[in-house]
């Protein structure tokens, strides 16, 4: 059964140890562990990001970083997004991405945004308004494509 997530947005400095820790910690469960990618993960861009994070009570279950023009790609960006495996089958993704999009558009005033999107979730992406800009490419030895959207 689907519950409601409680939603949360932060900037780096807002974000307490343990916030931190566990943002780290699924990151590099889905990222690393569960793709088989080994990647530095900490790459010195969530100082500039905000951090938006999905808790089933007290269980960190889906997140992802948005970006202002300029700080990660010319245009605003969404990155590193991920929701716990066993909460996948709740379209939780679709909720984060949703949010996302609506927090570029009101806080940061961004309505064109950039990704790089791993290959295998280009229709999860189209079905945000992206469209492919760009031919796979790999990142972290994962094929991935740029998509785009004004």
């Amino acid at each position: 059964m689907k519950k409601e997530l409680v939603w949360k947005v932060s900037r780096f400095e807002e974000l307490t140890i343990d916030e931190l820790y566990e943002i780290l910690h699924l990151r590099c469960k889905i990222f690393v562990v569960e793709q088989d990618a080994p990647y530095l993960d900490t790459d010195y861009k969530d100082q500039k990001a905000l951090h938006l994070s999905g808790y089933a009570g007290d269980r960190l279950v889906a997140y992802c970083r948005i970006f202002k023009a300029g700080d990660y790609f010319d245009q605003a960006s969404i990155g590193r997004v991920i929701v716990a495996q066993e909460y996948r089958k709740y379209g939780y993704g679709h909720d984060m991405m949703k949010k996302a999009l609506d927090i570029a558009s009101t806080t940061l005033g961004e309505t064109q945004i950039t990704i790089s999107a791993q290959q295998y979730l280009q229709k999860f992406y189209e079905s945000h308004g992206f469209r492919q800009t760009s031919e796979m490419y790999l990142e972290d030895g994962l094929p991935h494509i740029e998509m785009k959207k004004e």
